[in-house]
C-alpha cells in the first residue's frame, strides 16, 4: 500500500481540535504563575479569559486578566446561558464565556480554564469527553499561607476565608486527571508542559468510566 505521509499528517492536523484544560487548586497555590509560564513556552495553548464581578486588582487589565462586569450585568448573562460555567466565590461571581472557548478549540488550540473547583466540576460535567483536569497543590499548608500573605492584595479576613476553604476544595481532588505539586516553579512548569504535550500526541481518546 502506498502511503503519502505528508498528506496524512496535513489531513490529521486539519481535522484535530484543541484540548480543554481545567486547572484548579487552592487560592495562592501559584496557578496563575504556572499558566503564564506555559503560555509563554507553548504557542498552541491559549488562556480563556473569565468574567467576574469583583473589583480589579492593581495591574489587572480589562479583557486580559478578566472581563470586569457589574453583578446586574453578570446575572443578565446567566439568564442568557452565556457561560460554560459560573460560580460565586467570596461574594463575587466568576464565569467562563462560552463563545471564546468554542472559537479557540475549533482553531485547534488548547484552551486553559484557570478556575476554582465548583466551576471545574460544571465544565467536566458538561464536557466529560473533552475536559481534562489538572489539580495544583502546594508543598504544604504553611507554604500556602505564606504565599497568600506575600501577595499583599487581600485583607486578613479574606486570607482566613481562603485558608478555611482549602479543605472543601481538596474534596474535589480525586475528580481530576492529573496532580502537580507546585514546590519549585521550574519543575512544576515542566510537569504541566509535559502533561499538555503528551495529551496532544495521544492517538486514542480517553475511555470514560
Amino acid at each position: 500500500m502506498n502511503l503519502n505521509i505528508d498528506t496524512y499528517i496535513t489531513r490529521t492536523l486539519q481535522q484535530s481540535t484543541g484540548k480543554l484544560w481545567v486547572i484548579s487548586g487552592p487560592s495562592g497555590v501559584g496557578k496563575g504563575t504556572l499558566v503564564k509560564e506555559v503560555l509563554s513556552q507553548l504557542p498552541q495553548v491559549s488562556l480563556s479569559v473569565s468574567m467576574t464581578t469583583r473589583d480589579p486588582r492593581p495591574g489587572e487589565e480589562e479583557g486580559k486578566n478578566y472581563f470586569f462586569r457589574s453583578r446586574e450585568d453578570f446575572e443578565a448573562l446567566i439568564k442568557k446561558e452565556a457561560f460554560l460555567e459560573y460560580a460565586q466565590y467570596n461574594n463575587n461571581y466568576y464565569g467562563t464565556p462560552i463563545q471564546f472557548v468554542q472559537e479557540q478549540l475549533e482553531r485547534g488550540l488548547d484552551v486553559i480554564l484557570e478556575i476554582e473547583v465548583q466551576g471545574g466540576a460544571q465544565v467536566r460535567a458538561k464536557l466529560p469527553e473533552q475536559a481534562l483536569g489538572i489539580f495544583i497543590l502546594p508543598p504544604s499548608q504553611n507554604a500556602l499561607e505564606t504565599r497568600l500573605r506575600n501577595r499583599k492584595t487581600e485583607s486578613e479576613a479574606v486570607i482566613q476565608q481562603r485558608l478555611a476553604r482549602v479543605e472543601e476544595e481538596l474534596t474535589y481532588f480525586s475528580d481530576y486527571d492529573y496532580c502537580i505539586i507546585n514546590d519549585e516553579l521550574t519543575t512544576a512548569t515542566q510537569d504541566l508542559k509535559s502533561i499538555i504535550q503528551a495529551e496532544r500526541l495521544k492517538l486514542k481518546p480517553r475511555r470514560m468510566s
